[in-house]
């Protein structure tokens, strides 16, 4: 049987541009070279495609920023079409953390080529990217998840003391629309707030202020299917002095040095709390309409409650991201998660070439 051409998408213009990289290359080696020919494709720091052997080249090291010195960009409006239209390709895997991959930006040019893809649609993205929308959906299906307020730009910001009368003096500030703990500040005075708002207005114009959950205890969990719905192990991570502490899962504990964090897969919590968040879970895939695979993050509170955190339509799969690692604990290899993430892409294309979209012609008017 011929291979499948399967374009690995990349990189892109946000703060998670390196992670991605480092997720790529992890996808790469664990695809079957066999039954897949796999096409990198890099979008640069300023969200342009860049061509299949530059990509190549960064996606095994190459620094990258001095291999784009001299490239040539094309301004026109259909070139990345024509270079990923040269290589054939039958299946696009988005490894594009952040804007344009998991705001469903990418997946609406995947719809428009009419090709397969890996993951959630246009829709499900979009919706499950903005934490906002997310808590709304979240809480009209009935899944707990944490108190929180909305702050936009041009509004006014609510003093410090509020806050404090309606969520205690320890909260989190988040903008809406960023992932990896970007744009994400814990507060515990009046300087830290201001200071707080200040950064998270950087990465977006909506921003939550959200209570904390008392003696936090964070887990996440694995989803992979579409109507068929998988469930990983259940992984449990803690940062130094989290908790009653000042610590939690910050960006740098994700990817810079992740030495001092401590893992438990499967996570120590009851039978009942186990099963909860399973339920929990798969009832918001099904609500925020994910398909393919998503990560889930759920806190538990001092007294045993559990809270949906936020879903990740496109988790990490660097080394140090629990998504492969769920998995790989729950017994599905990394070649054999790919295949799985394939079919799912097909099947889930298929379902919708099934679906009817009738034209009217309309009649000549009468004016």
């Amino acid at each position: 049987m011929d291979k499948m051409n399967v374009a690995l998408v990349f990189g892109g213009n946000s703060s998670e541009h390196d992670v991605s990289k480092r997720s790529a290359k992890n996808y790469y080696d664990g695809f079957n070279k066999e039954k897949y020919n796999v096409i990198p494709f890099l979008i640069d720091k300023q969200g342009h495609f860049i061509n299949s052997d530059i990509s190549t080249k960064v996606l095994f090291g190459e620094d990258e920023d001095q291999l784009l010195v001299d490239y040539v960009y094309d301004d026109d409006l259909f070139s990345p079409i024509n270079e990923l239209n040269k290589h054939k390709i039958d299946l696009f895997f988005p490894v594009v953390h952040g804007n344009l991959g998991e705001d469903g930006t990418l997946q609406g040019l995947f719809r428009m080529l009419d090709k397969p893809f890996v993951g959630a649609d246009l829709k499900a993205h979009a919706m499950s990217f903005d934490k906002v929308i997310t808590k709304e959906i979240l809480t009209a299906n009935g899944i707990r998840n944490t108190e929180y307020f909305v702050v936009r730009q041009n509004e006014k910001v609510p003093d410090w003391s509020e806050v404090v009368e309606k969520f205690g003096d320890v909260v989190f500030v988040k903008a809406a629309n960023q992932g990896s703990s970007v744009g994400i500040s814990r507060v515990t005075n009046e300087q830290e707030y201001k200071n707080a708002i200040l950064d998270s207005f950087q990465y977006d114009e909506k921003l939550l202020v959200e209570k904390a959950v008392n003696g936090a205890f964070e887990l996440e969990v694995g989803l992979i299917g579409n109507s068929d719905i998988q469930v990983s192990l259940i992984g449990a991570h803690s940062a130094p002095n989290q908790g009653e502490g000042d610590g939690w899962f910050d960006y740098s504990n994700k990817f810079v040095d992740n030495s001092k964090m401590q893992y438990d897969i499967p996570a120590k919590i009851s039978g009942e709390q186990t099963e909860e968040i399973k339920q929990m879970a798969v009832k918001a895939m099904r609500a925020l309409d994910i398909k393919g695979l998503v990560r889930m993050d759920f806190l538990i509170d001092s007294k045993g409650v559990v809270y949906l955190g936020e879903p990740n339509t496109l988790p990490g799969f660097t080394n140090m991201s629990l998504f492969q690692v769920l998995w790989d604990t729950s017994g599905v290899k990394r070649a054999d998660l790919i295949n799985r993430l394939v079919e799912y892409a097909l099947e889930e294309y298929n379902r919708k070439k099934g679906i009817s979209y009738s034209f009217q012609k309309l009649e000549e008017e009468n004016l």
